[in-house]
């Protein structure tokens, strides 16, 4: 299972970066049907807090790892970070 997560105070943010991760996760499950990825998104600033990285958002963490924040990803690198936490 991948788990990702999105961090931002603001629903428009979360809401941009999701429509992403979720057209890169479409792609990536015809490749690994059997492969679960959870989507969550976060907008307690307690919890994005924990995140010591995270200076500016929205921020986007798979598997526990900052890959993207202060920037609205790509698909394909959603696409390629997917890849990363799988190998």
């Amino acid at each position: 299972m991948i788990n990702v997560k999105i961090l931002s105070l603001g629903a428009p943010e979360r809401y941009a970066v999701r429509r992403m991760v979720v057209v890169a996760q479409n792609e990536f499950q015809q490749q690994y049907p059997s492969l679960a990825i959870q989507i969550r998104e976060v907008d307690d600033s307690s919890e994005i807090g924990k995140y010591e990285s995270v200076l500016v958002l929205p921020t986007l963490v798979i598997n526990e790892k900052v890959v993207c924040s202060g920037y609205f990803p790509s698909k394909e690198a959603v696409l390629a970070w997917l890849q990363e936490a799988i190998e």
